[in-house]
């Protein structure tokens, strides 16, 4: 990995700017060395990650053009004259801009995400465009994902809103300890690696499940973790064989009053089949940071209108269930790897070095 060191946000060296079509364009001066900038076109960026952008475009030597919409067949021109475009996870990738970015002159795409599930990567592929994604600090997700636990086992949602209402009695549910409980990981990659580093400070037991065990831990077949974790949390990439891979059966396997935290995507779990087992009282709660359908909701005001996404409105008017609006990875450091690795992606790529 190329070398960045310590960032500051104040940070700034001479540049120029220039917009076309709702797009601003940074490099560096032309009083600097001669050596031309790589372009990259970075959609869907927010005004974080455009200022991390930009602070790092002279020292490695870019020209980020920065759009703040998703790519689509209409901003695909923005790209053209690029042969590496930079996407966001946040809306997916339909085959036509795929194309539209093809026939731009793109080959290369860096999402700025772990997940690929919101782009056709075998079609990409079959047009020529090489699909790339980030790793970032998995300390971000790791951290959240045992704040989500505690805030299910010490039913913080429910204390939180009564003492809001000024209601300061305990409530009539008490809390558990971690190091009571059994917690099963599913999925121990990077992030999954660092919840169970996490879980062992606690003094609670681990079991592990992956297809691809590397992690230090007790790995055991899927159904047999489900019977005997009080805790389940997910950590796996959503892909055709991860889908709903907690369907109704396998839901129906957890132990009355067992947990289930996802931080990794929606799609993992049969929602319906959550939501009727928690309305239904024999699971003990839900803590999600990613749901099914959450596209074009979360991220997004919706204050004063209904949720058209019925599952996600009923699972949020449970009080053991909490609901967030897939902010896991969000923090500081991550954001950094996160515009950090996707440039040095490119740069990779244009070196002939993917």
């Amino acid at each position: 990995m190329l070398p960045v060191g310590n960032i500051s946000l104040s940070y700034a060296e001479p540049h120029t700017r220039r917009q076309r079509h709702g797009a601003f364009t940074e490099g560096v001066s032309d009083a600097e060395p001669a050596r031309t900038p790589v372009g990259i076109t970075v959609y869907e960026c927010g005004p974080d990650e455009a200022v991390l952008f930009r602070v790092m475009a002279a020292r490695f030597r870019v020209t980020p053009t920065i759009v703040a919409a998703p790519v689509s067949v209409a901003n695909a021109d923005l790209a053209a004259g690029n042969r590496c475009v930079s996407i966001g996870h946040r809306t997916r990738v339909t085959d036509a801009a795929l194309l539209a970015l093809r026939r731009a002159g793109v080959a290369y795409i860096s999402t700025r995400s772990i997940g690929y599930n919101h782009i056709d990567t075998e079609y990409a592929a079959s047009i020529g465009i090489s699909v790339a994604n980030v790793v970032y600090s998995p300390d971000s997700v790791a951290d959240y994902t045992l704040m989500l636990m505690l805030m299910v086992v010490r039913g913080a949602k429910s204390v939180i809103r009564r003492v809001d209402r000024r209601d300061y009695r305990l409530n009539d549910v008490r809390g558990k300890e971690l190091r009571d409980l059994t917690v099963g990981v599913v999925g121990t990659g990077r992030i999954g690696a660092a919840v169970i580093a996490r879980l062992r400070g606690f003094g609670c037991r681990v079991l592990a499940y992956d297809s691809r065990p590397e992690a230090c831990a007790g790995y055991v077949p899927l159904d047999e973790l489900l019977r005997r974790s009080d805790i389940v949390t997910l950590h796996l990439p959503l892909t055709p064989a991860t889908h709903h891979l907690l369907d109704r059966r396998r839901i129906g396997c957890l132990k009355d009053g067992a947990v289930v935290v996802n931080t990794g995507r929606g799609g993992l779990l049969d929602t319906e089949a959550l939501v009727q087992e928690l309305e239904g009282g024999r699971l003990g709660g839900a803590a999600l940071d990613v749901v099914e359908g959450e596209d074009g909701i979360f991220y997004a005001d919706h204050s004063g209108r209904p949720l058209e996404n019925k599952p996600l409105a009923r699972l949020q008017e449970l009080p053991n269930v909490v609901v967030s609006p897939h902010t896991a990875y969000y923090t500081d450091h991550a954001l950094r790897d996160t515009v950090e690795n996707t440039i040095v992606n490119c740069l990779r790529f244009e070196s002939g070095n993917p």
